[in-house]
This record gives C-alpha cells, structure tokens and sequence, in this order.
C-alpha cells in the first residue's frame, strides 16, 4: 500500500460515502420508477425496500468467504452493482414496456442491488482493518458514520439534482459510473501491491469494460427511451417530459379523415383526447358555474382546458388555477397544439396560476371563491388520494363564500363503482350536500362528477341563463346525467381519509379488473 494510513482510511471512507450515496439513488429510482409507471407508490416502495434490505443480509452472508481476498471481491462487487444498478431502470422500464413483467422484474432487480449493497460493509470492514487495526467498536462508528451520510447526500440528489437534470434512466447510468469509479479505482490504487498482476489487470479491465456498457448505454438512452415509451401508446408520441413529479405525454394522430387526435397521458394515464375533450369539460364546468362564479378557483387542469371554459362567461372576474407541476403549465402555455386546445386561457388577464400543492395551499388560503373545480387525475396512489380525502374537501369547503359550490371528476360509475360512490361519501363526509351524476365521453367511457355545496338540500343541475353555446351539454342530457342504473347505483363503501386511503385500494382492483 503506497499511502499513508490516514490518508489511505480517509479514502476508504470517502468510498464508503460515495457508494453508500449511490445505494440509496438506486433505491429511490426503483421506488419512485415503480410510482410513474404502476402508480400505488405505497406498494412499490415497499416491495422495493423490503425486497432490498432482505436482500442485504443475503449479501453480507455471502460476503464472509470473500473476506480472505477483500480488496478484489469489493472491486468486483462495485463493478457488478455499478452495472446492475446503472442498468435498472432502463432495464425495467422495458420490461414494462415490451414484457409486461414490471412486478418480477422489479423483485429480481431489488434483490441483486440489495445483495451487492450488502456485501459492501463486510468488504469495506476487511479493508479499513487492513490498512490499520482499530477497535471494532470505533471502527464500525467510522464506518457507518460515512455510510449514513452518503445516504443523505443521495437522498438529497435524487429529486433535486439527477432527476431534474438527467431524468430518471440518465440519472441512474451516470450514478453508475461514479460507483464504479469510487469502488474500483480507489481499490486498484490502495491495494495494488497486495494484488497479484493478474488481479490488476483483470480488476482494471472490468472496470473499462462496466464504463463503456454504461457509457454507450447513456449515448443510447434517449432513443431506448423513446422506442420503449412508444411501445406504450397506440399512437405516436409527440412530446415526453420526465418532471420530479410525473411522466408527462402527449401524442398526435390524425385520421383518414384528416381529423387530428390529440392525447394527454399522465403517467400513463389518460387525462383527454382532444377529439372528444370538450364532453368532458363542458360537463365538468357548467353545471356548477350554473350557481356564482364571479371568482373561480380550478385545483389541477393544468392544461388549461377548463380554464377556458370557465372563460367563456364574461362576468368571471378572477380564475384562479392552482397546478403542482410548472411544467404542465410551461407546456400549456408553449405547446403549440396544447394553446390551441386550450385557446390561450393563461394569456387572459383575468386568469391566475399558482404553482403549488393544492392540500397544502388550501391550508394556507383566506381567500373564499364562488366556485371550485377540482380536476385532478385519477386517485391510484397515495399522494394523489388524499387530495380526494375528506380533508380535502373540508379544506375546499372552508374556502367556499356563501352561496359557493364545487365539481369534482369522480372517476368511472361504470369502470370503478366503488371509487366513484367513494368520492361521493367522502364529499358528503365533509359536511356537503351531494348530487352525483354522469355523461359518455368515448375515450373514457362512462364518466362521473360531483355536484356539491355546503347546504342542507342537494344542488340542482343546470346551466345557467347566460351559458355560452355548446356542443354536447343541454336540459335533457343534464337531466338524463343525474340517473344511475341499477346495478351501478350507490353501494356500500368506506369514505376516504388521509389516514386510511381507500380510494388506491379501490381503484387499483377495480381498473385491474376492468
């Protein structure tokens, strides 16, 4: 060993820093991959994590032979998981796209970065011991103390550095390299004199070898992505954009008939066709803005769909919309095809937008408004269920002025039953009068809303005397919306709370199901 003791150890540890930080962005590229593409970022966290701590211990275990040949075990440790882990979310991702073996896919995965990541701390214990014999107990504190706060530093880059900036399949091959670099080199420097020539060589070698698949692969990355994205969608893809909150995807087909269809996908997730948009937002507009809507306030329609409807009536004074992703409203704002659906609603002075978390921003909120949209994506995890709880609506309920009411997307009475009469209770749970009802808009199918407000009787449905014309909406659709068959009417479910989330567990059998 060619340097001193003290530097040497340091070395060590800053390795021990530098892996254990790249552990955890695994960790969390998994959990939060699995949260974009299956959503319930419950159940993928958790079969992540419970995965890849079982499969720590497995590691250490099969760590112990290797203790008599340390320093090239941990090269060739640092090598394998810097390759396996560099490569996994890309690895999954196809495996969603073109295998539909997302869930053993991401078992398999967990497992080997888990056992390599477990491995490390035996290896790395081996290799401080060796360069200077130490209390068990202060050396183990030394190590661990690095370990931890690598995590944190990993913790910390993954949603405000590597995501941002390199996104989810870029961010993990680049996170690879440095667990390469880190691992390997620092061994092949240390540890040279105590390693055979052979051994150097071949540690050497493998390294080059992991930094050039990873390297070609992140030359490569951005065409992968976008074959394996298209094997998603029937059509083509337009525009894709990975935000620290969402995939976001829209794609463009135009028809024999020369009629362009465009679609808006939210981590995979419908949210319009533009053929047949205007059934949905007509429905979700105007049978509240049949009450007071001189202030409007719209939680989420980021894209700026029901904003322009809401715009259609000369006497809103103020439009509020509050959107967690300023990409969306970047995109809503820019897209060329998205400003001409939305007929440029943002550029109207009378429109406001805040980019903020619609439950939190409601807390702080003093402001009362005439009429509340609530247009937020379907409740399939956590995060978005509890802007469904109801906590949420005694949020929405307390900015209300008098005479105020609100709309909510309720999701599918046909496709999801128990999700759509679970969102209703959950309104009338916030002390709300309910009226429930539903319209066809073919690229969903049967879809429902909520009329709601904080009186005794139930709101009528309506349109007002000065809405503007439109092409789906009238008396009699209106009339006929408020009826349920038989067999999808109100049945018995649980209400939805911040504390039991029922909705992801509704939605995730029923739409599996459908």
């Amino acid at each position: 060993m060619g340097a001193p003791a003290r530097v040497a150890r340091a070395l060590i540890l800053a390795a021990v820093f530098t892996c254990a930080a790249c552990g955890l962005v695994y960790e969390l590229a998994l959990v939060a991959l699995g949260s974009y593409l299956v959503g319930d970022s419950v159940t993928q966290a958790s079969i992540v994590l419970s995965v890849m701590v079982f499969a720590m211990g497995i590691g250490s275990l099969l760590a112990k032979p290797l203790q008599k040949h340390a320093a090239a075990a941990f090269a060739i440790v640092e090598g394998a998981l810097a390759l396996v882990g560099g490569l996994s979310v890309l690895a999954l991702y196809a495996a969603f796209s073109w295998l539909d073996l997302y869930v053993p896919a991401l078992v398999v995965v967990s497992f080997a970065v888990g056992a390599l990541i477990g491995a490390e701390i035996p290896l790395l214990m081996t290799l401080l011991q060796k360069i200077r014999r130490q209390d068990a107990g202060s050396a183990v504190a030394d190590l661990f103390a690095a370990d931890y706060v690598g995590a944190l530093i990993g913790g910390l880059a993954f949603p405000f550095v590597l995501l941002p900036t390199f996104g989810h399949v870029k961010g993990a091959l680049l996170v690879g390299v440095v667990n390469a670099v880190a691992g390997v080199a620092v061994v092949l420097w240390l540890f040279r004199r105590r390693l055979g020539r052979l051994a150097r060589v071949g540690i050497g070698l493998g390294m080059v070898a992991v930094l050039a698949v990873l390297g070609t692969t992140y030359a490569l990355a951005d065409r992968i992505e976008v074959t394996a994205r298209q094997a998603l969608f029937q059509d083509p893809i337009a525009l894709a954009k990975d935000t620290p909150y969402q995939e976001i995807v829209i794609t463009r087909k135009v028809t024999l008939a020369g009629i362009t269809d465009l679609r808006l996908f939210l981590n995979g997730d419908l949210q319009f066709s533009s053929v047949d948009e205007y059934r949905y937002h007509e429905s979700l507009v105007h049978p509240l803005m049949s009450g007071p809507h001189g202030n409007v306030l719209i939680l989420g329609g980021g894209d700026g769909l029901a904003l322009r409807e809401v715009l259609r009536y000369p006497d809103v004074r103020s439009a509020t919309l509050v959107e967690l992703d300023p990409e969306m409203l970047h995109l809503a704002r820019t897209y060329g095809p998205l400003v001409a659906l939305n007929h440029r609603s943002f550029e109207d002075p009378r429109a406001h937008t805040v980019n903020a978390d619609a439950f939190t921003w409601l807390r702080g909120q003093t402001r009362r408004f005439d009429a509340v949209i609530v247009d937020m994506p379907d409740p399939d995890d956590v995060p978005t269920a509890k802007l469904y709880s109801v906590e949420f609506y005694g949020l929405v309920k307390r900015v209300l002025a008098p005479g105020g009411r609100m709309v909510v997307q309720s999701g599918s009475p046909y496709f999801a039953p128990k999700s759509f009469w679970s969102i209703e209770k959950s309104i009338a749970a916030a002390g709300l009068a309910t009226t429930p009802y539903h319209v066809d808009v073919p690229s969903f199918g049967d879809w429902g809303f909520t009329l709601a407000s904080p009186t005794a009787k139930p709101p009528a449905l309506g349109l007002s005397p000065d809405a503007p014309p439109l092409r789906f909406l009238d008396p009699s659709v209106l009339q006929a919306a408020s009826v349920f068959p038989k067999d999808r009417r109100s049945r018995d479910v649980g209400v939805n709370t911040l504390v039991h989330p029922r909705l992801v567990q509704y939605e995730g059998q029923e739409w599996k199901d459908s």
